[in-house]
């Protein structure tokens, strides 16, 4: 509720950036017909928006010059041949001109409107968008405190392990490391070959 004009308003820019590309980009040219066919509407905020598409300006010179695309007119029989050109010359009109012709309101507030009228459906679409989210979020931090507990067991050393009690030098099988003259001992080293010398 409190962040509805802000969300309105980018939803108006982005919408008015896609109408003035609305040729070059098919993609959004497929889905804005449709969102105007199926909610009854026209152009982002009203009919106008149409304005800044170079082919559809007043200021142009072709045959959709100060029109509407025919997904913006209303369609008084089902199934009827469509006239591609209903909208033309509309832009110049005022809206109560056009109420028989074009649906002058934006898509904008007709989607917007439908979202209120259809609560369950609209709580359906943001919890099948945000629950993959939140279920992608809480796998990855219960997958970061795994490895933090698998880091954190080799990081620490139990001392009570490497206590050396009743360790005799004379017990290791120093036999192949004739390249280590010396091992660490408590007040000085002792060569590897320290009891070999003295039988000599």
């Amino acid at each position: 509720v409190f962040f509805c004009p802000q969300m309105n308003a980018v939803f108006h820019s982005n919408i008015q950036e896609g109408i003035r590309h609305y040729y070059d980009d098919l993609d959004f040219k497929n889905i804005l017909d449709f969102v105007q066919e199926k909610f009854s509407c026209c152009g982002g905020d009203e009919f106008r928006d149409w304005e800044v598409n170079q082919y559809h300006s007043c200021n142009g010179s072709g045959p959709l010059a100060c029109g509407v695309p025919y997904t913006c007119c209303i369609r008084k029989v089902p199934g009827e041949v469509i006239n591609t050109l209903c909208g033309y010359r509309t832009l110049d009109k005022e809206r109560l001109e056009l109420l028989d012709t074009i649906h002058v309101r934006g898509c904008i507030h007709a989607v917007g409107l439908w979202l209120k009228d259809n609560f369950e459906a609209t709580l359906g679409i943001v919890c099948s968008l945000l629950l993959p989210q939140v279920i992608g979020l809480v796998m990855a931090w219960l997958y970061w405190q795994k490895l933090d507990e698998i880091y954190s067991k080799l990081d620490s050393v139990d001392f009570k392990i490497l206590e050396m009690r009743d360790f005799s030098f004379g017990a290791v099988d120093l036999s192949g490391a004739g390249w280590c003259w010396c091992l660490p001992k408590e007040g000085g080293y002792i060569p590897v070959n320290a009891e070999e010398e003295e039988d000599e």
